[in-house]
């Protein structure tokens, strides 16, 4: 695996010299490509639409294009203009201004670009909530931010237990029929009552955009502050990393509330004056080829179940029915991208896919494989140019190349998380190791500079949601009216999947039973996230635990591998 190459195929690349821009490049070069280096004026919202809506050449191109079932609808960068106006303005008939955390909880539907564009002009904090949520996680999230305004749709709405949320003064209702309930607003009405005047403000760069949930070390959600000068890592990252042009169409196939979603599926293809295809599920390789026939799409960034499904529906028997040409880019992320997927796709596309790495700490895709580079193979690839990315020992060294050690970046580019929202430990840990940030994650870096990802330092699980701790997921079986105590581990990850195992002590006057089993395995789903899959739960009368109360979970990984426990003290 590590000798293999897969020499570039891109014609004719954004970045066609990675070795020249990886010696001289600063982001300070950047400033150039908007107009706030001239007027002083910030705010992404204008520079990834309105400018684009204010000049004649580019208002009626395409922006925003999707399709599910009947629903065909194009927008152009005027159409969003004038819409996120509305929104913005709206918001501001509700009381939100500059600061205000606006929670938007949606499936994948234009009314959520819409809404992330009217937030971000008018100034307001974005939480994007994984539209697969339950109750548990988003209480939690929630009561954090302390946000006053959610949206959302009748669907979701069931999961959001509003008795809890004292902040919540207003839910704004997409789609929703008969008369609004309890400090309930019609989308629909209130769009059509907002200006369509506009509703930008002016901010200073360091200004918030977003608050990211991330797994905190002790399980709770860290809320991390990501800021408007992100517009400068999102637009680089889109031309050199997915090879975006104006007039390209971008596939990002991400879940509504993943971090991937707001940045590559809205903010990093409008900088680049490309239109973003949005859809919903894809279950076959045939949904798969006809979205990106009738929409001509170019690049595509995605997950690699997603590859998967192409290689195990017919292969390229299936893709010689469609026309494909536009296409000519594949990206993958956030699962591993395993080398003979890598192939199997190449023989069906004739496209390579290129795998990416980033993480909500780094707000932008920071490691990849390159259009113009080779890729090798398993390899993360190599660093964006402007982001210095290293391995270190425990000593703080750099080791030898091949040498496992722990992945850190230099801080400094401007998409990195600025904070954590309300949480000072969390703030702490940003300053902790400069001017290093450590991302918790192993790697290696080969003779000639491509990373290679050997998996998490911490107690953690890439779900659908993110990073989602295992001491979370203990807290949550532990809300069970059955369970004393529980503890989790890693199962044997086969494919890509992220299934856990979990050891669970029951309470006095239950019993252990197939159908318990059952009910542990759904009540995590329901509390959580729908793709936290549990592979195992063995009930046991007692867990590890060191002289000071303290669960040993190597214990438990050595029992499940059968090695040695060790000396437990």
């Amino acid at each position: 695996m590590f000798e293999n190459q897969i020499q570039p195929r891109a014609a004719n690349p954004v970045l066609a010299d990675y070795d020249g821009a990886a010696a001289s490049f600063s982001w300070e070069q950047v400033n150039g490509e908007f107009s706030w280096h001239e007027t002083g004026k910030v705010n992404i919202a204008h520079e990834a639409i309105s400018r684009f809506a204010e000049n004649p050449a580019t208002a009626r191109q395409p922006c925003l294009m999707y399709s599910l079932r009947d629903r065909r609808e194009v927008y152009t960068y005027g159409d969003l203009d004038g819409l996120s106006n509305r929104f913005g303005n709206m918001l501001r008939a509700l009381g939100v201004g500059q600061g205000d955390r606006v929670f938007l909880f949606l499936p994948n539907i234009p009314e959520l670009y819409v809404a992330l564009a009217g937030c971000a002009k008018i100034g307001a904090i974005i939480v994007p909530l994984y539209a697969q949520f339950r109750s548990t996680a988003l209480v939690e999230r929630m009561l954090d931010a302390q946000g006053s305004v959610l949206v959302t749709t009748p669907g979701h709405r069931s999961h959001i237990p509003v008795e809890q949320l004292p902040d919540l003064h207003h839910i704004i209702i997409v789609g929703g029929a008969g008369s609004p309930g309890k400090k309930e607003t019609s989308w629909e009405a209130g769009m059509a009552a907002a200006s369509a005047a506009s509703a930008t403000v002016w901010l200073s760069a360091d200004a918030p955009l977003f608050l990211i949930y991330t797994s905190g070390q002790d399980g709770h959600p860290i809320g991390l502050v990501h800021v408007h000068d992100a517009m400068r890592g999102y637009l680089m990252t889109g031309r050199w990393v997915l090879d975006l042009r104006p007039r390209d169409v971008l596939w990002t196939q991400a879940q509504p509330g993943w971090f991937m979603n707001v940045v590559y599926n809205a903010f990093a293809p409008w900088l680049c004056g490309a239109a973003s295809f949005i859809t919903g599920r894809i279950s076959s390789a045939e949904e798969f080829y006809l979205n990106v026939q009738e929409n001509r799409v170019s690049v595509v960034y995605t997950t690699p179940t997603v590859y998967r499904i192409l290689v195990e529906h017919d292969g390229a028997d299936t893709a010689r029915r469609f026309d494909l040409k536009s296409l000519r880019h594949l990206a993958s992320v956030l699962e591993p991208l395993y080398p003979d997927l890598i192939y199997s796709v190449l023989r069906i596309l004739d496209i390579p896919v290129h795998d990416t790495w980033w993480t909500a700490e780094t707000g932008m895709i920071t490691i990849a494989n390159f259009p113009c580079l080779a890729i090798k193979p398993g390899y993360l690839g190599k660093p964006v140019p402007g982001v210095t990315v290293t391995v270190l020992d425990s000593a703080g060294s750099e080791p030898p190349p091949f040498t496992m050690g722990d992945l850190a970046i230099k801080q400094g580019w401007p998409a990195m998380a600025r904070g954590a929202w309300r949480n000072e430990q969390a703030c702490a840990a940003f300053a902790e190791n400069r001017p290093w940030l450590h991302i918790q994650d192993m790697a290696f870096v080969d003779y000639d500079g491509y990373f290679y990802h050997q998996g998490r330092t911490d107690d953690v699980i890439i779900t659908a949601a993110g990073k989602t701790g295992f001491s979370e997921i203990e807290r949550a079986l532990a809300g069970h009216p059955a369970v004393q105590e529980a503890a989790v581990i890693r199962s044997a990850d086969t494919y890509g999947s992220k299934k856990i195992k979990a050891f669970v002590c029951l309470k006095q006057g239950f019993t252990v039973s197939t159908n318990l089993q059952n009910e542990l395995s759904d009540y995590l789903l329901q509390t959580l996230a729908p793709d936290l899959k549990i592979a195992a739960i063995e009930f046991c009368d007692s867990l590890p635990k060191d002289a000071n109360g303290r669960l040993l979970r190597r214990v438990l990984k050595a029992l499940e591998l059968g090695l040695p426990v060790g000396r437990v003290t």
